[in-house]
């Protein structure tokens, strides 16, 4: 793929996808989580995306299942419970 093939598809196809722009707000939000949790913090900024897109359920097996993070819940796809 070229480079303006590449601008392109990012262009049309995944910028409509973006729910979540970066920002120094949303890295601060995630570096805030990442020190109150302890989780890694591409984790972190995970939860803080799905805060700022207004997700209340975040499934994931690598998080604690049944945790809530402000208005959101974790829950693993599979977990047996």
């Amino acid at each position: 793929m070229s480079a303006g093939d590449a601008k392109n598809f990012m262009e049309e196809v995944l910028r409509p996808l973006w729910r979540v722009s970066p920002s120094p707000a949303l890295y601060n939000r995630a570096l805030d989580f990442q020190a109150r949790y302890r989780y890694g913090f591409y984790d972190s900024l995970i939860v803080a995306a799905a805060l700022d897109a207004g997700c209340t359920r975040l499934y994931s097996e690598d998080l604690q299942g049944g945790q809530r993070i402000e208005a959101l819940t974790i829950e693993n796809p599979f977990s047996e419970s």
